[in-house]
């Protein structure tokens, strides 16, 4: 048995991708008869009463650490600030669940055979060495986006001394994992060309549940209570950042404003969230349809509702990341609109299913063109659907990625501690 110390910045009952992500991973290697050990921060990204309720939240260290049980794990949180408080608010929740996190990691888990940390943040990937001298124990940097190049390339961070310092930290944590699992081809070749040795870099992609995500009809509670059952329905959900790019969205509704049974949706909350607002009322886009974050079990139903669902990476994003929602719309069998360069991760997972549409960024006119052609092709859209749906069960589902990432966790064990 492998006793495996996780840290991740969110983790269930906390309802975003890579707290899915994780939980499911720290789910299937408990039930495999592995001990599993989790530190991370209380529910602050998109909180789900229904999931908060079903993994109840118990007080420990005074307060300081909260503890609570996944299918056998046992989950360690650290306090959480709101995300809403911009910059300064996010860099220093990071520095508590970092200080917290290595508290309860020196003083918790006993006999840690291997050490895996999803980023971002960079940090962790420090946090995680310092762990692994103490428990005498590799660890695994599973990059889930590339930091820091994401945030200097998007200009979040200007700052030349901070920005040295980034990349010197970035350099030490690659030299010290035991391995570097990346979620993309293009992103595992950005690392190689950073000097990384290539029997360190493993490429492991994300995964979907397949049995969780089905193909649904597309009339269900959700369309009806929005009134999108009869209509050709593009729809983005999920985090609205600096990230991703919505320009071309606005524009293309604008375009489209009069084009009859064609609905926009963005559902989501995020940094750009009051932006895109204003975009919308102030353009009076009357087919523009704007929600907040939904309960997680709304989301085969969301999907199901989508005709096309979009998935826009700012140009200097997509070369850094792989957004985990495409599997998603690929299992419930909807199409992927996808705004990306076409060297993207995102651009090769498209043309290697047949499962969606891929538009170069920079134009509403553009993108607005691919909608129309879509809306008025029906069975085609329907078609890349059914092409993704297969290609994710074949090539994308939970127990196949789960089995790549035990057998790293094994190899780094060794046979001694497996």
């Amino acid at each position: 048995m492998t006793h495996l110390l996780l840290l991740s910045l969110t983790f269930p009952p906390d309802n975003v991708s890579t707290a899915h992500l994780m939980g499911e991973m720290a789910s299937d290697l408990t039930s495999r008869g592995h001990k599993v050990t989790v530190l991370t921060t209380m529910p602050h990204f998109n909180r789900d009463s229904v999931a908060e309720e079903a993994q109840p939240i118990r007080p420990l260290w005074g307060g300081l650490l909260q503890k609570s049980d996944l299918n056998g794990a046992a989950v360690y949180h650290s306090p959480a600030l709101s995300r809403s408080g911009g910059a300064l608010s996010r860099v220093m929740g990071w520095a508590i669940f970092h200080l917290v996190s290595l508290i309860a990691g020196l003083l918790i888990p006993r006999k840690v055979d291997v050490i895996l940390a999803p980023s971002p943040p960079l940090t962790i990937g420090l946090v995680s060495w310092l762990l692994g001298l103490r428990h005498r124990a590799p660890f695994i940097y599973n990059v889930q986006e590339l930091y820091p190049d994401i945030a200097v390339s998007l200009g979040v961070v200007r700052n030349r001394p901070f920005i040295w310092l980034m990349y010197r930290l970035e350099r030490f944590v690659y030299s010290t994992a035991g391995r570097v699992t990346v979620i993309s081809e293009p992103m595992r070749d950005r690392i190689l060309g950073k000097g990384v040795p290539a029997e360190t870099v493993v490429h492991i992609p994300n995964w979907v549940d397949t049995s969780d995500i089905t193909v649904l009809s597309k009339d269900n509670t959700f369309s009806r209570a929005h009134g999108v059952e009869s209509e050709f329905v593009v729809c983005y959900a999920g985090n609205m950042g600096l990230a991703q790019s919505f320009a071309e969205f606005i524009s293309a509704a604008v375009i489209l404003r009069d084009t009859p049974n064609i609905r926009f949706m963005l559902i989501g909350d995020g940094v750009e969230r009051s932006n895109i607002v204003n975009e919308v009322e102030g353009n009076q886009l009357d087919n523009v349809i704007v929600l907040p974050y939904q309960p997680y079990h709304l989301v085969p139903l969301i999907y199901a509702a989508t005709d096309l669902s979009y998935v826009p990476l700012h140009g200097a994003a997509a070369a850094h990341a792989l957004p985990s929602k495409v599997y998603r719309i690929m299992a419930s069998g909807r199409t992927a609109l996808a705004l990306a360069g076409p060297d993207s991760g995102i651009a090769d997972l498209i043309r290697q299913s047949g499962s969606g549409i891929l538009v170069e960024p920079g134009s509403g006119d553009r993108l607005a063109a691919e909608i129309l052609k879509a809306a008025l092709d029906p069975g085609k859209v329907a078609a890349m659907g059914r092409s993704g749906r297969e290609f994710v069960v074949d090539n994308y589902s939970r127990n196949k990625i789960v089995d790549l990432y035990a057998d790293v966790i094994a190899d780094l064990a060794g046979p001694e501690r497996r």
